[in-house]
């Protein structure tokens, strides 16, 4: 598989393909894909969405340099790119000429829109998430407020990775290969459409989440004696009497206008001053091994920082461990599956710029002269 790909969309469909153990080689820029040079709130971008990964080093501006890309093409399953709109056919190797030279290619083009009127404007994943009506139901009234992650550039990815395994598996059939396509602005509207739905069904709008009525009558987070926010969510009847049972709400459990979550909604003025003080009497600790022994559904409110060392994550061999360009080591989480039992595990570490470019241009066809001729013109670089 080869990705001509940047920032988190592009990078997160090859990481689920690599993890699930595709041969996938990243094809950079001589000085290295611009995600390994961002800062702030970007900095974690590299480490995160590139382990599993070859890396070749070419400059796509030459001849030269194309022309590795073409030979490159010819010999792949699976192509990836997220370039701008009209930059990867600007540079030839577009869907119409690269399937003309490799009719077996699985092309996947991930961008801002699909087919249709908006197709050719530039987006990002929070300009999606503001006009997909995510941001909305996330903030306040007139404060629309994004996800605090890259969702719809991790969910594009991965609805791109899905396509590419379909179209895998017809090529299988029939031995053609396909263009397929995913997009940040149809999978932010995919995500809101249960909220599209809920105007259908009850002919009003849903409000934003936080102002909303909850369609359950515990969903609430609630402050412990020493100052720790826990979450606790009772969404079935069963929940709620065992919740009642495990804290001696007997009068509740006695209530017949209590029986069902619907007249517990209704009910939680009631309700809610009793279970906030049953919080406020008891430490973090105790009240979430109740709630654990009761088989309830809960959570501490954790920080991203939280879960580096957090021991369910860690014994289960989730967390990878990474090192940096600069050798800094670095714990990341892998993929959400288990396979056969087993976690998926890291094959290949963070690469270096241009890591494998002298080894990928071997089995190419390039003989050692070659090489070194582009080499000394800037057309590749690498160890």
């Amino acid at each position: 598989m080869l990705e001509f790909v940047h920032t988190v969309m592009g990078p997160s469909c090859g990481l689920v393909l690599a993890d699930l153990g595709a041969d996938v080689i990243k094809v950079e820029a001589v000085t290295g894909d611009v995600t390994r040079r961002l800062t702030a709130s970007g900095a974690g971008y590299w480490s995160m969405f590139n382990r599993n990964k070859a890396s070749i080093a070419v400059d796509l501006k030459s001849e030269d340099g194309l022309e590795i890309a073409r030979r490159l093409v010819a010999t792949a399953d699976v192509m990836v790119e997220n370039f701008g709109p009209g930059t990867i056919d600007r540079l030839g190797l577009g869907w119409n000429n690269v399937s003309r030279r490799n009719p077996r290619l699985i092309f996947c083009s991930l961008k801002g829109f699909l087919a249709g009127p908006y197709e050719n404007r530039m987006a990002l994943d929070e300009v999606t998430q503001m006009m997909g009506g995510l941001a909305y139901m996330t903030g306040l009234p007139g404060r629309p407020l994004r996800a605090g992650a890259s969702v719809i550039d991790v969910l594009g990815g991965t609805f791109g990775a899905i396509a590419i395994l379909a179209a895998l598996h017809a090529r299988n059939r029939d031995g053609k290969g396909r263009f397929v396509k995913s997009a940040l602005f149809e999978s932010t509207t995919y995500l809101v459409g249960q909220h599209m739905a809920y105007l259908a069904v009850t002919g009003k709008a849903m409000p934003p989440m936080a102002v909303r009525l909850s369609a359950w009558a515990v969903y609430d987070v609630f402050q412990t004696q020493d100052g720790v926010q826990v979450f606790l969510g009772l969404v079935t009847d069963n929940n709620w009497i065992r919740f009642c049972n495990e804290f001696g709400l007997v009068e509740f459990l006695e209530d017949a206008t209590l029986k069902t979550n619907i007249q517990r909604v209704h009910a939680r003025e009631r309700t809610m001053p009793v279970i906030t003080a049953i919080f406020a009497s008891s430490n973090a600790h105790e009240i979430m091994a109740r709630l654990e022994k009761a088989q309830l559904p809960f959570a501490p409110i954790n920080r991203p920082e939280d879960l580096i060392d957090d021991p369910h994550l860690v014994r289960s061999g989730q967390m990878h461990e990474l090192e940096t360009a600069e050798g800094k080591p670095v714990r990341v989480p892998g993929l959400p599956i288990e396979y056969s039992g087993l976690k998926l595990p890291k094959r290949r570490g963070l690469p270096k710029i241009g890591q494998d470019t002298h080894a990928i241009l071997l089995a190419l066809g390039y003989d050692e002269p070659a090489i070194a001729r582009l080499r000394a013109a800037s057309v590749i670089s690498g160890p």
